[in-house]
C-alpha cells in the first residue's frame, strides 16, 4: 500500500533552496523529480496558500485571502477529506496554529503542535515526531510542516539572510532524516507555501511567487525538471498516488500524468 509524506518549508525561496548550503540537496535533486520555478497563489500567505494547496482552488474560490480563516460560501472537499473518505488515516505535525483550518474537524486520525518561540529546534522536533509516530502507526498520510525558516530566518531576519539561509540547511537536514528513515515506505514530496523579501511576503513579486517542489518516490523519474507546477498541483497528485477520489472541483493537475 502506498503512502505519502507531504513536508511543507514555510516561506522557501527556490534560491534560497540552493544557497542554503546543505550538501544533501544535490543528493535529493538526483533522486527526485523537482522544480525550481513553481508558481505559488496570490495572495502569497501562508493560511490562503496552505488552503489552497489542500483544496486545490485559489484563494478567490476558498475565501481565505488572509491569515484569518473564513469559511466559505461554497466549500470544496479538501486533501484530508478525500484521503479519510478512502479510509486512510491523516496525521499533521506542526507550528503554527491556524493551520487546524485546512482540514475539517474529525478527519484527522492524529495531530501534533508545538509553538515557534515556546520550544527550541521545534522543526527538528516536529521531525522526531513524525517519525516516531508513522514507525508506531504507519499512517498513509503525514503533513509535517516546518515554520522555523519563515517565521524565524524570514520576519525576523530578512529573507537570503544568514539565518534565513541556515534555517533553510536545517529544514534539509529534517527531509534527509525522514527519507533515510522512511523514504523506502513513503513518497515524500517537499514543497514551500510562499517565498518573500525583505522581511515579509504577500505580493505578486517573483521573490514572493516563486517556489521549489522536490517529488522523491517510486512514481517519479529521478534527476527529473519538471515545468508548468503550480501549488494547486499537490492534492490531486497525492490522491493519484493513494488512488483516492479527485473532486471534479479541483483546478491542479496530476503530475504523474506529465511524467
Amino acid at each position: 500500500m502506498k503512502k505519502v509524506i507531504l513536508i511543507s518549508i514555510d516561506g522557501m525561496r527556490p534560491d534560497g533552496l540552493k544557497r542554503c548550503g546543505n550538501d544533501y540537496l544535490d543528493k535529493l535533486i538526483n533522486m527526485s523529480s523537482y522544480t525550481f520555478d513553481a508558481k505559488t497563489v496570490y495572495p502569497s500567505v501562508t493560511l490562503p496558500c496552505h488552503v489552497s494547496m489542500f483544496h486545490s482552488v485559489p484563494p478567490e474560490r476558498h475565501g481565505t485571502t488572509t491569515n484569518h480563516y473564513m469559511v466559505p460560501v461554497r466549500p470544496v472537499s479538501g486533501l484530508v477529506e478525500q484521503l479519510h473518505m478512502a479510509g486512510k488515516r491523516c496525521a499533521m505535525f506542526n507550528s503554527w496554529e491556524p493551520l487546524r483550518n485546512i482540514s475539517d474537524p474529525g478527519s484527522l486520525f492524529a495531530c501534533e503542535y508545538f509553538k515557534i518561540g515556546l520550544f527550541d529546534r521545534v522543526d527538528e522536533k516536529l521531525t522526531n515526531k513524525a517519525l516516531d509516530f508513522i514507525k508506531d502507526e504507519k499512517p498513509e498520510f503525514v503533513f509535517l510542516y516546518l515554520g522555523e525558516t519563515d517565521e524565524i530566518g524570514g520576519h525576523q531576519f530578512g529573507w537570503m539572510s544568514e539565518e534565513y539561509l541556515k534555517r533553510i540547511h536545517t529544514a534539509i537536514n529534517c527531509v534527509k532524516k525522514v527519507i533515510e528513515a522512511v523514504g523506502d515506505e513513503y513518497t515524500v514530496i517537499i514543497t514551500a507555501d510562499h517565498g518573500g523579501h525583505d522581511r515579509c511576503h504577500g505580493t505578486e513579486i517573483p521573490e514572493d511567487m516563486t517556489i521549489p517542489m522536490i517529488f522523491y518516490g517510486e512514481d517519479f523519474k529521478p534527476n527529473n525538471e519538471l515545468h508548468g507546477v503550480t501549488l494547486l498541483d499537490i492534492a490531486p497528485t497525492i490522491t493519484a498516488i493513494l488512488e483516492a477520489d479527485t473532486p471534479v472541483e479541483w483546478e491542479g493537475k496530476n503530475l504523474l500524468l506529465q511524467l
